[in-house]
């Protein structure tokens, strides 16, 4: 299946959009976000933005004209990918955290609230351009579909944000890391406002890798283990982001669970799996593990989770497991820091 964004335009009646749903239904695609973009027109009439899953054996242009026999008129195509289907909400709440910490993000910032790229000198064309903000801050994007008046004023807000900020406050402390395939993460200390990347990311993880990690399998966290998670506990809490600070891709955890020993915890999303995530926020909780004085470090997991034990080798740990009451219960000493020729982790406190 392959996602597409549609913008079509639905006149103000009883049951177009009903109707517009059998038709895609009818050429056995399927619509997964609905929401209206930009203003009404003077009869009424709205433009819908659809994100629609479409099968293999359907030509997007065949489901198009399909939409077009029916009395529709379809003004954008673009062909999409699962980021879109973010909860809007949540990725707007994160970014205007991170512009609050580090107004010198807000153009990326903006990019990433209209699932935009920045436009340039250099830059390839593009179908649609807009330009953002007032006097110097001004930031120019580019896309496959229009910007409308709404975006633009979301956009501006952003931007006026970083505008009001003294420049005093400092993002938490960061690490960039290069994955095994090339992608870059950066790890960072969580905070309180980071709760929304900290629910997004165990909603998009599948049950089988919430299960592992011992949380809920349903896609919504308790208020109160969600606390917990982004460490309002007192407890330590690192972040594994993207690049650009919208979405949260790894979460590890630190508790303290007696004198000298702590438990570990780590999830990471499914997508990013098998690509030096958690081997990197393994890394980073064992060095704040040494800086606290910790000499051994546990961890609780379902039976057959090869994947924690070889994550804490390659932490530089030798971990030891057993079976109890078939859960399996994982305990690595703390040994000596490694010397001087091994990699250096950089310390999130």
């Amino acid at each position: 299946m392959t996602l597409w964004r549609l913008h079509v335009d639905v006149a103000d009646q009883p049951g177009r959009l009903g109707a517009l749903a059998a038709v895609i239904g009818g050429c056995g695609a399927n619509i997964v976000s609905l929401h209206v973009v930009g203003e009404p027109a003077q009869d009424g009439a709205v433009t819908d933005e659809l994100l629609v899953r479409v099968p293999p054996q359907l030509a997007v242009s065949a489901l198009v004209e399909a939409v077009e026999a029916a009395g529709f008129w379809v003004t954008v195509v673009v062909q999409t990918d699962a980021q879109a289907l973010a909860d809007p909400v949540s990725t707007a709440l994160a970014l205007a955290h991170c512009v609050a910490v580090d107004p010198g993000s807000a153009a990326r910032a903006v990019a990433a609230l209209l699932r935009a790229e920045l436009a340039g000198d250099g830059a390839p064309p593009a179908a649609h351009h807009a330009e953002v903000g007032a006097g110097a801050t001004r930031v120019q994007l580019r896309r496959g579909w229009p910007f409308t008046a709404t975006e633009i004023s979301q956009a501006a807000a952003l931007l006026e944000l970083a505008g009001v900020s003294d420049g005093r406050r400092l993002a938490p402390p960061r690490a960039s890391v290069q994955l095994t395939d090339g992608a870059e993460v950066v790890l960072r200390a969580a905070t309180a406002a980071d709760a929304p990347l900290v629910a997004a990311l165990h909603a998009r993880c599948s049950p089988h890798t919430r299960a592992l990690r011992s949380l809920s399998t349903r896609p919504v966290l308790a208020a109160a283990v969600l606390q917990q998670l982004i460490g309002a506990d007192g407890s330590t809490s690192v972040l594994a982001v993207t690049p650009d600070g919208g979405a949260a891709v790894g979460l590890a955890n630190l508790v303290c669970t007696g004198e000298g020993t702590a438990e570990v915890a780590l999830l990471v999303e499914d997508v990013w799996q098998g690509r030096g995530v958690g081997t990197a926020l393994a890394r980073n909780l064992v060095e704040l593990a040494r800086i606290d004085q910790l000499t051994e470090l546990t961890a609780v997991s379902q039976v057959g989770n090869s994947a924690l034990t070889r994550v804490l080798r390659r932490a530089g740990l030798r971990p030891r497991g057993r079976l109890d009451g078939g859960v399996l219960r994982v305990r690595a000493t703390l040994h000596e820091k490694p010397s001087s020729g091994a990699p250096t982790e950089v310390s999130l406190v």
